[in-house]
C-alpha cells in the first residue's frame, strides 16, 4: 500500500512552500445559504499557474536527482499538470516536454509555451497522449512525470488538506474535483489523519465517471467512452491499472459522486455571478455537486474545492450569458 502520510505531506509543505502560494479559504454566503450550511470555497484558481497542479509537480521535481534533472523530464496533461510541470521545470532549471490530446483549450496551450516547454499534440484523448509520453520517456531518457500516480505527487497534492484543516479546524465536509485522484487521494489522507470523522466527497463529471464506476465495481475499469463532450477536460480520462490513488480513495473517501454538465455550466456561472470568480469546468464541479445534492450539506460546515480557472475565455464568455 503507497505511503501517503500526515508526515510526507507536511515534508512535502516544507519542501514546495518557496514556490507555492497557500490560497485564500473564502466563505460563500450565497452557497451557504443555498445548502442551509456554511460552505467555504478553497480558491486554488488563484494558485501559481492558476490551478493546485504546482503542489504535487514541485514536490516531485524537487525529490530528482542531478543526472534526472540533467536528462529533462516529460508528461501528458489535459492542460494544467502540464502547465505546472512547464513552470516548475523553468523555475528549477531543467527542460521539459509537454505532450497534449488535440483540442485542448487555448489558454491551457498558450499557458505551457509560454513557460518554454516543448508540446507535442498526440492522440484525440488523454489516455492516447500518456502512452505517447511513456513511449518517448522511454525512448529519449526522459523522466515520466505523471498527473498522479506517484507518492510525490500525492503528498504534494495533500498540502491543500493541511491548509484548509488549519485554517477552518470546524470543517466536516470537503468537496474534491476528481480525475486521477490525486488530489482527493493527498487530501484525503491528511483529513483522516487529522480528524476521522471528516466527510471527504469526490466529484466527476458524467462524461469519465472512472473512479467512480471503479469504487463500485471494486477494482479499475476503463474509460467507457473516451470521445465524450466535457468543459471539465481536467477530469477526463482512465486510470491506469496500478494507480495508487484507486487505493488510498478506497481506504480514505466517503463517496464519489457524479454531476451533470449543465450543472458544471451552472457552477460556473454561479462562480462568476455570486463570486466573482473565474473558474474552469473541472474547478465549478465541486460546486456543481452542491447544485444537485443540497440537503447533503444542510447544517455542514464544507469546503468545495475550486481546483483552478483555466478557461478559455470564448467558452466563459458563453457560460456566464446563459440564462438560468
Amino acid at each position: 500500500m503507497p505511503q501517503v502520510t500526515l508526515k510526507s505531506v507536511q515534508d512535502a509543505r516544507k519542501a514546495i512552500e518557496p514556490f507555492v502560494k497557500a490560497t485564500p479559504l473564502v466563505r460563500s454566503t450565497f452557497l451557504s445559504g443555498l445548502c442551509g450550511g456554511d460552505v467555504f470555497l478553497k480558491l486554488e484558481n488563484q494558485q501559481i499557474s492558476g490551478s493546485f497542479k504546482p503542489r504535487g509537480v514541485f514536490n516531485k521535481l524537487l525529490h530528482l536527482t542531478a543526472d534526472e534533472r540533467a536528462r529533462g523530464v516529460i508528461t501528458a496533461s489535459a492542460g494544467n499538470h502540464g502547465q505546472a510541470v512547464a513552470y516548475a521545470a523553468k523555475q528549477l532549471g531543467f527542460s521539459a516536454t509537454i505532450v497534449l490530446p488535440s483540442g485542448m483549450p487555448h489558454v491551457k496551450v498558450e499557458g505551457i509555451k509560454k513557460y518554454g516547454a516543448q508540446v507535442i499534440v498526440y492522440g484525440s484523448f488523454f489516455d492516447e497522449a500518456e502512452q505517447k509520453a511513456k513511449e518517448l520517456a522511454k525512448s529519449s531518457g526522459h523522466i515520466f512525470i505523471s498527473a498522479y500516480n506517484d507518492e510525490l505527487v500525492v503528498a504534494g497534492h495533500g498540502t491543500l488538506g493541511l491548509e484548509i484543516v488549519e485554517d477552518l479546524p470546524k470543517v466536516q465536509t470537503i468537496i474534491v474535483p476528481v480525475g486521477g485522484g490525486g488530489l482527493i487521494a493527498g487530501v484525503a489522507a491528511v483529513a483522516k489523519a487529522v480528524k476521522p470523522g471528516l466527510r471527504v466527497l469526490g466529484v466527476q463529471s458524467e462524461a469519465s465517471p472512472v473512479m467512480h464506476d471503479s469504487l463500485r465495481a471494486g477494482k479499475i475499469v476503463d474509460l467507457q467512452n473516451p470521445h465524450a463532450e466535457t468543459i471539465a477536460e481536467g477530469l477526463f480520462g482512465g486510470l491506469e491499472k496500478d494507480a495508487i490513488t484507486f487505493g488510498i480513495v478506497q481506504d480514505c473517501v466517503d463517496d464519489v459522486m457524479v454531476v451533470k454538465e449543465e450543472s458544471i455550466r451552472h457552477a460556473v456561472r454561479l462562480l462568476w455571478e455570486k463570486e466573482h470568480q473565474v473558474v474552469e469546468g473541472s474547478g465549478a464541479s465541486s460546486v456543481a455537486l452542491m447544485l444537485e445534492n443540497k440537503g447533503l450539506f444542510t447544517g455542514q460546515t464544507v469546503v468545495a474545492i475550486v481546483t483552478g480557472g483555466n478557461i478559455d475565455d470564448s467558452l466563459f464568455r458563453s457560460i456566464v450569458a446563459q440564462k438560468s
